[in-house]
């Protein structure tokens, strides 16, 4: 049953680190939920104060999930119409690669701001590379959070087995 169990948590592991970097895939998410998981099947292999500490970056990538595009596009002049643009562009954008998602979310702010705010053309360029830039900055965020939360998750449960992982003698 334990191996069950490992299958499930290291399958939420490898999710959510694929998650962080995929949007609308809940990434960090995941994550947590195999530490939760990892915690109540499997108990002694990690403490309820590491899952506090996982559960802390979870929040942290979620800030900077919803700030990062925002930010972008105020930093560069942009307004609602071009955030919604950007958030827009990006979802349409992640069903074909990462180029795609990053050239929608940059089109859709452009657009929104060009043709919904009636701004000028400079201008709505300028908000879709803050949308672009923000993007960016909260995706390299999220994924930082998703790996420290696994590193961490790795450090607790190699320090609670007896399996030694290099063979004596050697």
């Amino acid at each position: 049953m334990d191996y069950l169990f490992w299958s499930l948590t290291v399958s939420l592991l490898l999710v959510g680190l694929i998650g962080s970097v995929v949007p609308l895939l809940p990434g960090t998410t995941f994550i947590l939920l195999g530490g939760v998981l990892q915690k109540v099947l499997l108990p002694t292999t990690m403490s309820w104060s590491l899952v506090g500490w996982i559960a802390l970056i979870w929040a942290v990538s979620v800030v900077a999930d919803f700030l990062g595009i925002i930010i972008g596009a105020r930093l560069f002049g942009g307004s609602k119409w071009g955030m919604t643009g950007a958030s827009g562009g990006a979802f349409i954008g992640m069903f074909f690669s990462l180029p795609a998602l990053l050239l929608g979310s940059f089109l859709g702010a452009v657009a929104a701001e060009k043709f919904g705010a009636k701004k000028s053309g400079r201008h709505s360029i300028r908000s879709g590379v803050g949308a672009t830039v923000g993007f960016l900055l909260s995706t390299f965020v999220r994924l930082a959070c998703a790996v420290l939360m696994i590193m961490l998750f790795l450090s607790a449960v190699l320090s609670s087995t007896s399996v030694p992982l290099v063979a004596p003698g050697n």
